[in-house]
């Protein structure tokens, strides 16, 4: 730790590794669901055999799914993150410590 670094600052504005997990297991479910969701919506409309397309919609529609869930939960952590240097920061400054008692 360098010495001109204040002891209170947060050491990483990276999230949790709970936090970061559960982003995870989101991004994959949406991708997930959104591949169950494109297969469905092309098989739907095509007829005889369809393998291409319904492999294609299937692929669009996860990678949309899980593009569009990743950039929430990016924006969700950050703000997290920013959340808690901000609660801590003002934690820190003297008018908002409790009195001492003497």
């Amino acid at each position: 730790m360098p010495e001109s670094a204040p002891h209170n600052e947060p050491q990483s504005a990276l999230p949790s590794v709970g936090s970061r997990l559960l982003a995870f297991g989101l991004i994959v479910l949406a991708g997930a669901a959104g591949g169950f969701i494109g297969y469905s919506f092309v098989d739907l409309q095509c007829e005889g055999d369809c393998t291409v397309q319904t492999g294609v919609g299937a692929i669009v529609g996860a990678v949309l799914a899980a593009a569009g869930v990743a950039v929430v939960t990016v924006l969700t952590l950050r703000a997290m993150g920013e959340w808690r240097t901000i609660q801590e920061r003002e934690a820190g400054k003297p008018e908002n410590r409790p009195p001492r008692v003497q």
